[in-house]
């Protein structure tokens, strides 16, 4: 099998992050603006993504209702057992190898000791010499081993891509025919918008200062989360890459980690919004409306401490990286400044949020106390 060489460009991975997002987020309104119109079962750009991504294993076969997806399956199996045993060799390849380069060195050593007179210096090299045939006929058949599991491997593989590339000139004629047969796609389930486990009457109140922070803070939630869809092409990229091609990556773990870190930070603010934040409640649901509106008023000036402390620090480290332009320790060395200034962002956007709460609290106290 060859080896992937691949290395996610910086350029490639920051834009991603941005454009990824915003045109996964038109694709969804402009379908939510369109309740309506009907969809059919299965269709093209899809089972072509599933003949990419994953036709190795008969994804799209399957997407199509086709049984014959299973053909994929065992010479799929068959790659995974040869590439295993294509380790296993490798490591008996190497170590034949350094065996046979150390009766090299020990020969050469013995060759000029034998050349300085020393006594003893024939009987190490006869000694030598006896056990270097034996090492290089190891390392023949290991690398001979090798070799055959090289291109059993290949082999499949080649075979696999005979199958799709015949699959891709007939996926239209099988999307057709699904749809033929399966007609029009169900209507999406309809999720009521009200959540349940929200506690904070305040939530109910709207004033036009307040609607843009939490418009803003909406939209930001709604562009970070896309990124989770991100992750699952980045981490099957690792999986296929590692346990098909022998290729780990070098990137894609600290790709995934940086942006969740980054996610994290951002989406602070809307979960605020969403009164989604893990605190101890036991008391606080037993209070009225009043005493919860009172209690939120009065923890807030921990909650702006916390905000603007981190504000603070994350604008104080992201001038840091930025100025030196910092980057990861490893080797795919990717810019740490803009992952520091998601820090400063998700404050700002927190202590905004606070604000807002802050503001639907005070009205909802002076509308129980008129």
């Amino acid at each position: 099998m060859p080896n992937l060489t691949f290395v996610l460009p910086h350029w490639l991975y920051w834009s991603g992050l941005i454009v990824f997002p915003i045109m996964a987020m038109v694709i969804v309104r402009r379908r939510a603006a369109q309740p309506d119109r009907k969809r059919p079962a299965v269709t093209l750009p899809i089972a072509y993504l599933l003949w990419v991504g994953g036709g190795f294993v008969g994804l799209h076969r399957f997407y199509v209702k086709s049984w014959w997806g299973f053909i994929f399956i065992p010479l799929f199996v068959l790659i995974l057992f040869g590439n295993v045993e294509h380790r296993v060799v490798r490591e008996e390849v190497s170590i034949a190898r350094t065996n046979v380069s150390s009766l090299e060195n020990l020969e050469n050593r013995y060759e000029r000791r034998l050349a300085q007179g020393r006594s003893g210096a024939q009987r190490q090299l006869d000694q030598i010499r006896s056990e270097m045939a034996p090492a290089r006929e190891a390392l023949a058949a290991a690398q001979e081993k090798f070799d055959f599991w090289s291109n059993f491997s290949g082999w499949v593989a080649a075979a696999i891509a005979v199958l799709l590339l015949f699959d891709a000139a007939i996926l239209p004629k099988l999307v057709r025919r699904t749809n033929d047969i399966e007609g029009e796609a169900p209507p999406p389930v309809e999720v009521p918008s009200e959540n349940i486990d929200q506690h904070d009457p305040a939530l109910k109140i709207h004033t036009g200062f307040t609607n843009v922070i939490d418009g803003v803070n909406g939209w930001v939630g709604e562009f970070v989360a896309f990124w989770s869809i991100v992750a699952v092409f980045a981490y099957y990229y690792e999986v296929v890459a590692r346990y098909v091609f022998n290729s780990p990556t070098n990137w894609a773990h600290e790709a995934m980690f940086l942006m969740f870190g980054m996610q994290y930070l951002i989406a602070g603010a809307y979960a605020l919004r969403e009164d989604a934040h893990v605190r101890v409640d036991v008391i606080y649901l037993m209070l009225s409306d009043r005493a919860k509106v009172i209690t939120d008023i009065v923890t807030s000036f921990f909650f702006f401490v916390f905000a603007v402390t981190l504000l603070v620090t994350g604008w104080i480290f992201f001038v840091d990286a930025f100025e030196v332009r910092e980057v990861s320790f490893t080797e795919w060395a990717i810019q740490y400044w803009p992952v520091k200034a998601t820090m400063a962002i998700g404050a700002a956007l927190l202590v905004l949020q606070g604000i807002s709460k802050l503001i639907k609290d005070v009205i909802l106290l002076k509308q129980r106390l008129a």
